[in-house]
């Protein structure tokens, strides 16, 4: 399961979705993989009833006690520290209620999320993403791992990845439909010829770049890309170093994220913050210690001042 957990520290899995995503189905699958079994008790608590149940003779087998909860105040740091003390947990497992703002939930000092999985059903991703993408972005920007389950006959996966990205770009997505996992899709469908000796990006493909680069890099090494951005600049940059970006917006209009990647660039010493440029440069993937390892690193050829662009990032 990972790294070794201190003794003193109580690990919380989480497992986070909106209603029929399919949590317990998943929860069900775990607690029945042999990597999973641990010798101590398990305490899982459940804050919404699907059509699912959890099986009794699995949950004898694997020492699990259930406790279903009905509304927040029932998670209070106080009620999970009781709740400790009555069942004596060695882990915890939470199916998260997707109608609660997870932002909102609070744990004791001594636990500790360990991992954060979000289950979402693609058949009605779309409805929760118009309706309710604030409580979508609270679930999906802590976690590890997003599985998106029931894709059978949706088209464009790639630019739902694009959105989850968007909210958590650290995070691993994958697909599944009835037969499986599904196979990521092909560099065709980018909005921008990859073999162009420079690949031009326009305003509008600047989300989809970013999000691709970071997810794909191996695409892009050694590629030429052209595009206008924000100059960024710190006094903790290296001298010729500063960070081309865009301000795009992840959730609403409250939350606004700047997207860039580290530029080497002799030009860097005469650019401001908030200066316009058109930077073309040689994509490179390399450790920088602001990405926490290897990330994509722009060698710039080019700098030229450039007129602003207006528009926020958009990832469709």
């Amino acid at each position: 399961m990972g790294p070794m957990i201190d003794d003193d520290i109580t690990p919380v899995f989480l497992i986070n979705g909106f209603l029929e995503a399919g949590k317990t189905e998943f929860l069900t699958f775990t607690m029945e993989q042999p990597y999973f079994q641990t010798e101590g008790k398990t305490l899982l608590i459940v804050c919404e009833e699907g059509e699912e149940e959890y099986d009794e003779e699995l949950l004898a087998d694997t020492r699990t006690s259930v406790v279903y909860v009905d509304s927040m105040k029932d998670i209070s740091p106080e009620r999970l520290t009781e709740l400790e003390l009555l069942y004596q947990p060695e882990r915890v497992l939470i199916e998260w209620n997707g109608m609660w703002n997870q932002d909102e939930f609070r744990i004791p000092a001594d636990w500790t999320i360990y991992q954060q999985i979000t289950i979402i059903d693609m058949s009605t991703f779309d409805l929760y993403v118009k309706n309710m993408k604030s409580l979508l972005n609270a679930m999906v920007k802590g976690s590890e791992l997003i599985i998106c389950n029931r894709c059978d006959g949706i088209e464009d996966l790639e630019r739902y990845k694009r959105m989850l990205m968007s909210m958590n770009t650290k995070c691993e997505i994958v697909f599944e439909d009835e037969n499986g996992e599904i196979d990521e899709i092909s560099e065709e469908d980018l909005p921008y010829d990859l073999s162009a000796e420079v690949v031009k990006i326009d305003k509008d493909a600047y989300g989809i770049w970013y999000i691709d680069c970071m997810d794909k890099p191996e695409r892009y090494v050694g590629k030429t890309v052209e595009f206008t951005a924000m100059v960024l600049k710190s006094p903790e940059f290296p001298k010729n170093y500063f960070v081309p970006g865009r301000m795009a917006m992840t959730c609403c209009a409250d939350d606004m994220t700047f997207l860039g990647y580290v530029c080497k660039s002799r030009e860097a010493r005469h650019l401001e913050t908030r200066q316009w440029v058109t930077v073309r440069a040689k994509v490179a993937v390399e450790y920088w210690k602001d990405y926490g390892g290897e990330g994509p690193v722009l060698y710039a050829e080019e700098v030229v001042p450039a007129e602003p662009i207006e528009e926020v990032v958009q990832f469709g």
